[in-house]
């Protein structure tokens, strides 16, 4: 767990230090720092795509997921619980200002926890770090690091919602910490290959959100992380090659 600890510490700081700087920060600058945070995600998430070893593997995931996410209105969930820390933060009121605030809120929460939390060192270092192996620390040290940055970017364009990602990051991360610690070694190369690229493939769609190109339901698309390592597991015990020569 310390792995997560520490990640969530930089998230806290990063976050701090883009609330102190944004609001300095004309309109214009705002929005070149989200093209640039758009074009990085964009690039992360086609590197990642490409660990696949058979498109088809995330294709069907991201398919089944989505019909998972979408029956479940996770996007709604998770807004309604953004829209519920904003209101005991920042009160409750019914004005335009009060509106936007919101929705600005819901925003900064949803985009950075996607980002913070769908990457391969996410799944990686978490699961490694909760089953004690060095390595694991090391990725989410590497991650934190990154994560300072990007969430003190966020924080200055999107505002204090960023800042509580970082319980999106304790459950997630902690969660998965968990499981390495409970089922050890349970993941292999090839569910993580493919989690990966699923992973990419929900940062590219995150990426059209933050270059203002699209506004795909992305959090929807997060059961095909879980479907991708079960799609694996289910052609191992089938005996069916998935990764043609």
């Amino acid at each position: 767990m310390g792995g997560t600890l520490l990640n969530s510490f930089t998230v806290l700081l990063g976050s701090s230090v883009g609330l102190l700087i944004g609001h300095r920060l004309p309109p214009r600058i705002q929005e070149s720092v989200m093209t640039g945070l758009g074009l990085v995600t964009l690039v992360v998430g086609f590197s990642n795509a490409n660990e696949t070893g058979n498109i088809i593997l995330p294709l069907l995931s991201l398919v089944i997921g989505a019909v998972v996410g979408e029956l479940l209105r996770l996007d709604v969930r998770l807004e309604g619980f953004a829209g519920w820390v904003q209101s005991r933060v920042q009160g409750e009121a019914s004005d335009a200002a009060a509106s936007d605030r919101r929705a600005r809120f819901i925003q900064g929460f949803v985009t950075s926890s996607l980002v913070f939390c769908v990457g391969p060192l996410t799944f990686v270092g978490s699961i490694q770090d909760g089953m004690g192996l060095n390595s694991g620390f090391e990725q989410l040290a590497i991650k934190s690091t990154l994560d300072l940055f990007s969430s003190m970017a966020f924080a200055a364009s999107l505002g204090i919602g960023v800042l509580f990602s970082v319980f999106t990051v304790l459950s997630v991360q902690g969660g998965l910490a968990l499981l390495g610690a409970l089922a050890g070694q349970f993941m292999t190369d090839p569910m993580i290959n493919e989690m990966t690229a699923v992973g990419g493939l929900i940062l590219i769609g995150l990426g059209l959100v933050l270059l203002d190109i699209k506004k795909p339901r992305m959090v929807n698309f997060l059961p095909g992380l879980l479907i991708a390592p079960l799609l694996v597991e289910l052609a191992t015990l089938l005996g069916i090659n998935i990764y043609p020569l």
